[in-house]
């Protein structure tokens, strides 16, 4: 299979990360964003939405970063990283939307501000990151994993912009329950750190 993705983001660490955890043998193709290589005819043919990341599994094309957790999870891995059961399924699910929703509109675009220079207004998105942050931190109050008794793919979603919010001028460092997670996570066999930028926040760690 190759997984096409862009080393800054935090979509494409989400598939990579997955990845590595499960041991799945995948040719990394990095696509670069500055030459517009997403808008390319031969890029558009995997994905029509120009975005990254991009699986391809002997041409079985996935694209969006939680449509290929699941693909993966469904396909490649044991069946705890997204449980069959109704109701943690659907706990999973719920944080999946919440990765693609409030963390999206947070953490993420707090640092495409300051990463990508986008055109967001910093002080809301950062504003928004730390209301996400507080719900999660006290989700972790009683609980090791998001979702579940163990880690699944809800963890892998919601990782990589929470552990780079400070690039996005995001103090994380006040959540204490978030970075115990972020700890455990960082211990699983398998794990791949997602590339730092010098912006933003110093990290404390």
């Amino acid at each position: 299979m190759k997984l096409y993705v862009h080393p800054l983001s935090g979509h494409s660490h989400r598939a990579r990360l997955f990845v590595s955890l499960i041991g799945a043998d995948a040719d990394i193709v990095e696509v670069d964003i500055a030459k517009a290589e997403h808008k390319t005819p031969a890029f558009l043919a995997l994905n029509p939405f120009g975005q990254v990341p991009v699986l391809d599994d002997n041409g079985t094309v996935i694209a969006d970063s939680t449509a290929i957790l699941v693909y993966l999870a469904k396909k490649y891995a044991g069946k705890s990283w997204l449980p069959e059961d109704a109701v943690r399924s659907a706990a999973v699910q719920r944080w999946l939307s919440v990765a693609s929703g409030e963390i999206a509109y947070g953490p993420c675009a707090a640092r495409l501000v300051t990463v990508f220079g986008a055109k967001f207004n910093a002080d809301e998105v950062i504003a928004r990151a730390h209301v996400i942050l507080k719900l999660i931190d006290d989700e972790l109050a009683t609980r090791q994993w998001i979702a579940a008794d163990h880690p699944t793919i809800a963890d892998v979603a919601l990782y990589s912009y929470i552990a780079r919010s400070p690039e996005g001028n995001v103090d994380r460092f006040r959540y204490h329950n978030v970075s115990a997670w972020l700890a455990r996570v960082e211990a699983l066999p398998g794990f791949y750190a997602f590339q730092k930028t010098p912006v933003g926040i110093a990290d404390v760690a």
